[in-house]
């Protein structure tokens, strides 16, 4: 596997780039590590993906915001397991309304490494690099009660207008300004960002 470059946020306690998390009582140790993501995770990433969501999460709104331009590189992570990746969270820069953010997703993790804690570390990881690169806010297409805890909230009913139909009641945002919810009115698309393309 190719050396990665460290991840932006490791200087934090709760992003250490290795994290023993125990597989069960009868197993050794995991060994966790968060990368950025870059191409050579691609394959990896999709099967992960295939596995969680299937064939028709192609069709999906927020998937059609994802097919009008590359997802950026440096706000996009994974998480290996003593090499081989286990989960995986892109950012795709958007601009929603009168708000220049970025659409969180897909997330996801293995069926062997759920309930460990994985994705909401992936999450936390990738918001955290958001708001550092500037961007104004996080959206994503999530369940509330798990989503809400850490730190989203519902963008008002039918405020977004989605390239394909959406349950406005799991249209959420994660906020880093206190007008934000004011300009999250009008079309949600892809956004040119400068380095998204090359990962910078």
């Amino acid at each position: 596997m190719l050396l990665l470059r460290p991840l932006a946020v490791a200087r934090s306690p709760a992003s250490l780039v290795s994290s023993p998390v125990p597989r069960s009582m009868n197993m050794l140790k995991h060994d966790l590590v968060y990368l950025t993501e870059d191409a050579s995770h691609d394959a990896a990433i999709e099967h992960i993906n295939e596995e969680a969501f299937g064939p028709g999460r192609h069709v999906r709104a927020a998937a059609r915001i994802r097919e009008q331009g590359p997802h950026d590189l440096s706000l996009s992570f994974i998480c290996t397991d003593d090499g081989e990746t286990i989960a995986s969270v892109r950012m795709t820069p958007v601009l929603a309304g009168g708000v220049k953010g970025h659409l969180l997703g897909p997330l996801a993790v293995r069926p062997s490494h759920k309930n460990r804690g994985i994705g909401r570390e992936l999450l936390r990881i990738a918001c955290a690099a958001a708001k550092r690169k500037g961007s104004e806010a996080v959206v994503l297409v999530g369940d509330p009660p798990y989503y809400g805890p850490l730190g989203f909230e519902k963008v008002a009913w039918n405020a977004l207008t989605f390239p394909g139909p959406v349950d406005p009641a799991r249209v959420l945002v994660m906020p880093f300004a206190a007008d934000t919810h004011e300009r999250l009115k009008g079309v949600i698309a892809w956004r040119c960002d400068e380095g998204t393309a090359a990962g910078i």
